[in-house]
């Protein structure tokens, strides 16, 4: 029986909808009250959906994105013990250099690539909340690029719609979501460490993370359509006298400090033998990075000191002052 030669255009088609049904399956997962596994089975699947979109892509480009080693002319491709091709995963069509995805997009990617290792084999359901709204930037990225790359009849926005919750957000609910306190330590070091490595345009920027001013609405007129959401255009007066009242409400990014910026700002005060040793001392007396103190945070391997535990450092110090060689 001879071999079906398929076409590129054929197998093109066949990955969109592949992709498509990845993503759609995403949302429809995460919104389904019944499943606890929504972070992880979400990030698994809209990578699924990402990787078969930019294969897509590629493929309509002639970009090799099989995995292959040169051997002068001739190209030797790698398999599986089975035969079958190896393809680039997300990461590796993301760092190529005709990948058309915009850098903020890429972070928001990286960023749920990167959670995917920390969540695995923990139970996810209190990340649900503290991370929808990068979820919901990577369903919006996609829907804004399987158009943009292909046609606007691929989009998917026209089979989704806000999902129902069964209890409002209160107010105790949205500062406890300000904090990353009550997730696994590993998760929320992950999730301070990228994000402290953004700029702060990028943080801000709506492709990284899609966040919504949630308002209760409590005036409607008769006779007009009761929606659960209206969205207000981001430059609108309305829009921007809520944004100002937001940036003067929320809560700033705590400053924090490596061990050594503590050290120097106590000798700056003049306790100039307050070195290292005597810091380290002082923090293991009081057990300071002991979990529910609040002094400072573990990002990645390094920790960092907040600015409470300058303040009783430095009353430490006042206290010892002869000890740390200051002269009053």
């Amino acid at each position: 029986m001879a071999k079906r030669n398929r076409k590129v255009g054929s197998i093109k088609i066949e990955l969109i909808t592949k992709s498509k049904e990845a993503m759609l399956t995403a949302v429809q997962i995460f919104n389904n009250p019944n499943i606890q596994f929504k972070s992880e089975s979400f990030i698994v699947l809209s990578n699924i959906a990402w990787t078969y979109l930019l294969h897509a892509y590629y493929r309509s480009k002639n970009v090799e994105y099989r995995y292959f080693e040169q051997h002068g002319a001739r190209r030797k491709f790698d398999k599986t013990k089975r035969g079958a091709y190896k393809f680039w995963e997300l990461e590796r069509c993301l760092s190529d250099d005709a990948c058309p995805i915009d850098r903020i997009t890429i972070s928001n990617l990286k960023f749920l690539i990167g959670l995917r290792h920390e969540i695995e084999h923990q139970m996810t359901s209190r990340i649900d909340n503290y991370l929808s709204a990068r979820f919901q930037a990577c369903c919006l990225n996609y829907n804004s690029y399987i158009k943009s790359l292909f046609n606007d009849k691929q989009g998917i926005d026209k089979y989704l719609s806000f999902s129902l919750q069964f209890s409002s957000i209160k107010e105790e609910h949205a500062k406890q979501l300000k904090q990353f306190s009550d997730l696994p330590e590993n998760i929320s070091a992950y999730i301070n460490g990228y994000d402290s490595s953004l700029p702060d345009e990028e943080y801000n920027d709506m492709r990284y993370s899609y966040r919504v001013l949630y308002v209760p609405k409590s005036v409607n007129h008769k006779g007009q359509a009761d929606k659960v959401i209206e969205f207000l255009p981001a430059n609108s007066p309305e829009a921007e006298k809520l944004n100002k009242e937001y940036v003067l409400i929320k809560e700033k990014e705590k400053p924090k400090y490596l061990p050594g910026e503590v050290i120097k700002l106590m000798q700056h005060d003049g306790y100039i033998l307050f070195k290292q040793y005597q810091h380290t001392l002082f923090w293991k007396s009081i057990e300071a990075k002991k979990k529910g103190k609040g002094y400072g945070v573990q990002v990645a391997k390094t920790w960092y000191w907040y600015e409470s535990w300058i303040n009783v450092v430095r009353e430490h110090c006042k206290k010892n002052a002869t000890q740390y060689g200051k002269n009053s």
